[in-house]
């Protein structure tokens, strides 16, 4: 059993501009029925979805956002190692972000990667992959891990670092943008495991749409569903009914809703929220990935 009553799963984006086929939000009843879409009339802005998690959320929902809420910290000791002033924890991280890029619009955080400051950490298009990128040589190629996406991968998942800006797979900049998002909920949403599970109330958790996807049955790489057949039979293996249509289902929303079903079948299962990896101090840092043992 879980004391939660809502399960709202958000597939993020980190893209340039005001609205995003990329943001899909789908809701999931703890009585059951299937995850419906949650449709803003116009596709969703950054700023609504940040409006209704702190203004609108239903009673005692478990909020699955699909993005990276911090930065690798414990390879190297620092989010930005060899910087002088680099944030000590999460919470800082966020408000750093958030301040320097305050009157940037729509929440976006493009100015941050090319802060001369900031740069070297990141791998950013054109082939400009910064020399702290690696962080005294990750070999794998795929930058620094947070250890939340170490078990992502001996998982079957197949993670990218956040300090990775190129690519289909990455989630660098929806990341980033996120961490302003999750700045301007404090007070009004606690987020875990930065903050303690509450005993009652919403609370928001990070979620990887592929790990979702590897429960429901689907083959590593094969995460995706564009078809509303593939996420019937997704969301048959959860246990929950699939929404009424056939046909094809832009990807996004077909993420949102098998994760909104995953977090109502997975929410009351105590292991998902005492990972063997999830340290007082990786809590503090690094966050971690809900469902990632």
């Amino acid at each position: 059993m879980t004391r939660f009553r809502h399960f709202l799963a958000i597939d993020w984006s980190g893209a340039a501009g005001e609205r995003h086929r990329g943001i899909a939000l789908a809701l999931a009843d703890a009585e059951g029925g299937p995850p419906v879409l949650v449709d803003s009339g116009r596709g969703w802005s950054r700023t609504e979805v940040l409006a209704l998690l702190r203004d609108d959320l239903p009673p005692d929902t478990l909020v699955g956002l699909d993005l990276g809420i911090s930065l690798p910290f414990a390879d190297c000791g620092a989010f930005f190692p060899g910087l002088g002033e680099s944030p000590p924890d999460a919470l800082a991280l966020w408000a750093l972000i958030d301040r320097l890029y305050e009157a940037d619009p729509h929440l976006s955080a493009g100015g941050f990667v090319d802060h001369p400051a900031f740069a070297p950490y990141f791998r950013r298009h054109g082939g400009r992959e910064g020399a702290r990128f690696r962080c005294d040589g990750a070999d794998h190629g795929r930058g620094r891990f947070r250890v939340t996406e170490t078990a992502q991968a001996a998982m079957g998942c197949q993670p990218y670092s956040n300090f990775n800006l190129v690519g289909a797979a990455q989630v660098g900049k929806s990341s980033l943008t996120g961490m302003r998002m999750l700045h301007r909920l404090r007070g009004s949403l606690p987020v875990w495991p930065v903050d303690p599970l509450p005993r009652a109330g919403s609370v928001v958790v990070e979620i990887y749409t592929s790990l979702a996807a590897l429960e429901a049955g689907r083959a590593p790489g094969r995460s995706k569903m564009r078809d509303r057949s593939e996420l019937g039979e997704a969301l048959a293996t959860l246990g929950s009914p699939a929404p009424a249509g056939a046909g094809p289902i832009d990807d996004h929303a077909s993420d949102a809703l098998l994760a909104a079903a995953w977090l109502r079948k997975v929410a009351g299962d105590a292991e998902r929220w005492t990972p063997p990896g999830l340290t007082p101090e990786i809590a503090r840092t690094e966050g971690w990935t809900f469902g990632a043992l």
